[in-house]
């Protein structure tokens, strides 16, 4: 899941610029997306976490086994971040506002996109390597994780809450 953890707090990092919406609001008046989902964020948290699968595949060479392919890592990396624009604009249609917390959602959106995609595109890696042990291992790290990425963030100033 390494591939998947990392495009997000460098899309935070990194992001700025064009919304991917272009400010754009639907028929309920609210935005597609927000000013928060950003070009510059999207494909540069997507990148992050590709480089990090090929530094992982390099890795899994020198050592011997085998984990991630180059698909499994693109799907990865890409689903993270399309399971958290998918989550914005659930957000958007449901009130809530840039920031505002949505417990589970705000943690698991990332795991939904990546498995998701990744089953879809690749679903002979998902069945061989996100066992049911896995899986509970993935449930219980993720908010873990997330939480301390968000901290991290808040503290250094890139996100305006620690959530």
């Amino acid at each position: 899941m390494i591939p998947a953890y990392v495009p997000n707090p460098v899309a935070a990092v990194l992001g700025g610029g064009t919304p991917i919406d272009f400010g754009r609001t639907l028929a309920d008046g609210k935005r597609v997306l927000g000013d928060g989902k950003t070009y510059r964020g999207f494909f540069g948290g997507v990148a992050a976490g590709i480089c990090t699968g090929f530094f992982l595949l390099y890795m899994e060479t020198v050592l011997g086994i085998s984990v991630h392919t180059l698909l499994s890592v693109i799907l990865l990396a890409s689903g993270a971040l399309l399971g958290d624009l998918v989550k914005s604009f659930v957000k958007r249609r449901l009130g809530k506002d840039r920031g505002e917390k949505w417990p589970l959602a705000d943690q698991y959106d990332l795991v939904a996109g990546a498995l998701v995609l990744t089953a879809a595109c690749d679903p002979g890696w998902i069945v061989a390597h996100i066992t049911p042990l896995v899986f509970v291992c993935i449930l219980v790290v993720t908010p873990l994780l997330h939480r301390g990425a968000n901290i991290i963030g808040f503290l250094t100033g890139v996100k305006d809450v620690p959530w």
